[in-house]
């Protein structure tokens, strides 16, 4: 039965996720035309969360597939597990019918999965996480599209392997690399942004529950000028979720009031020497006085 947009979001939410609109209407296409959803944002705007959620409001596993330069349908796919291997040749030397023997060694009992096989092969559906795609290569991302189309693969020595369950399939991108258009084509699309100030106040009181409401909209709305600041690194959710923590968690109540704490923090949310140095005392008070 296909959830409505009201039920994804309290299951988002009980998994920690304040999802905006946008999103909820992709996850529930989805699920209504069973695509694949392709998520790009800046680093750090939580498209990861967004499989992590999925997987949580439907119960079912995550199965994650890290994309890196130089990835390969092993790393991707299976492998054999060559030692096992090795050892029962030399355990079977000289013993039996070499024929045997090969067929024994390019059995199930040799094979390792790796996160696209263990998707396809799940006896139920599991959420299928393919992180950061721009960083593979354009030769993976076409073998990917051909396993996402079919969803089987053809291991030589045991045949072509259909799915058991159809995963549903979350690929991030922080646009590194332009994606191709037949990648594009097959998926559904959202653009993850960073949160509205309202937003990331509830997701603040979600991930930090002792938090204060009037102390988390201060800390979002201080955050949301921040990354108007010239930053290299533009902080992201997670350090607003760190900061939020570690500003409760040593006793702050009101940023006004906590100007020293505030600056003596920054490192939960500042991450290159050349943004620690630009956020000064000064700009923070300045900050911090068009806020609270």
């Amino acid at each position: 039965m296909t959830r409505t947009k009201d039920s994804i979001a309290k299951a988002f939410a009980s998994a920690g996720y304040i999802a905006d609109e946008g999103l909820l209407t992709a996850v529930l296409l989805m699920e209504v035309l069973a695509r694949p959803l392709l998520l790009e944002g800046e680093a750090g705007v939580g498209k990861t969360e967004v499989a992590k959620a999925l997987a949580a409001s439907e119960g079912t596993d995550l199965i994650r597939l890290q994309c890196f330069e130089g990835l390969d349908r092993s790393d991707a796919l299976y492998e054999w597990n060559y030692q096992r291997q090795l050892l029962a040749i030399k355990a079977h030397e000289g013993q039996g019918d070499p024929d045997a023997l090969e067929s024994a060694i390019f059995s199930e009992k040799y094979l390792l999965q790796r996160p696209l096989l263990a998707a396809i092969r799940s006896p139920r559906p599991v959420v299928l996480l393919i992180d950061e795609v721009d960083r593979a290569d354009e030769e993976f991302e076409a073998f990917l599209l051909e396993v996402l189309s079919d969803y089987q693969v053809s291991i030589p020595e045991l045949g072509t392997i259909p799915a058991a369950s159809i995963p549903r399939v979350v690929l991030t991108s922080n646009g590194t690399r332009e994606l191709s258009d037949a990648l594009r084509r097959r998926c559904l699309y959202h653009y993850v942004d960073y949160p509205d100030v309202g937003r990331e106040a509830e997701i603040l009181r979600a991930r930090v529950p002792s938090i204060d409401t009037a102390f988390a909209l201060q800390i979002a709305e201080l955050m949301s000028r921040l990354r108007k600041e010239d930053l290299a690194k533009v902080p992201g959710v997670a350090e607003t979720i760190d900061w939020a923590a570690a500003l409760t968690g040593l006793g702050g109540t009101h940023l006004a009031r906590d100007r020293e704490l505030v600056f003596d923090t920054l490192a939960c949310v500042l991450k290159t020497r050349e943004d620690r140095s630009r956020i000064t005392r000064e700009v923070t008070d300045r900050l911090i006085g068009k806020v609270a």
